[in-house]
């Protein structure tokens, strides 16, 4: 991944960017797709009726996984103040889909490998928010 290099080069940041910030972004953009393949996996599955609490937080999630990573990169606001807001949405939303995915992850695969990047990125998110300024 690229995202650290990027970040660093941007005359503006003078180098300066976390790795938890860098790690953030990346794992913010793998549950995103994550989400959305589990979502897609969740439509094909013949009582779909069980998950549609399911696919509406996977959908959540991708999105606000996105947009966290995208604000990431940006690395909005001189204080950072919109970066961290974002931080905080997408742990708790990434901590709510994992809950949900956990609930089918024995009778799902693709519920439990969404559950864990779900899981990687709610963590990575935390460890992200006390670093930004």
């Amino acid at each position: 991944m690229h995202v650290q290099s990027m970040i660093a080069l941007r005359p503006q940041m003078k180098g300066g960017t976390t790795d938890a910030l860098a790690r953030c972004i990346e794992l913010c953009f793998d549950c995103a797709q994550t989400c959305v393949a589990c979502a897609d996996a969740c439509l094909e599955e013949k009582k779909v009726e069980r998950l549609r609490e399911c696919i509406r937080l996977n959908l959540d999630c991708a999105d606000i996984c996105a947009a966290t990573g995208a604000i990431g990169s940006r690395r909005a606001g001189s204080d950072g103040a919109s970066i961290r807001a974002a931080l905080r949405a997408c742990a708790e939303t990434c901590r709510l889909c994992a809950t949900e995915c956990e609930r089918h992850a024995s009778h799902h695969e693709h519920c439990k490998i969404c559950a864990e990047a779900c899981r990687a990125c709610e963590a990575a998110c935390n460890a992200a928010a006390p670093g930004t300024h």
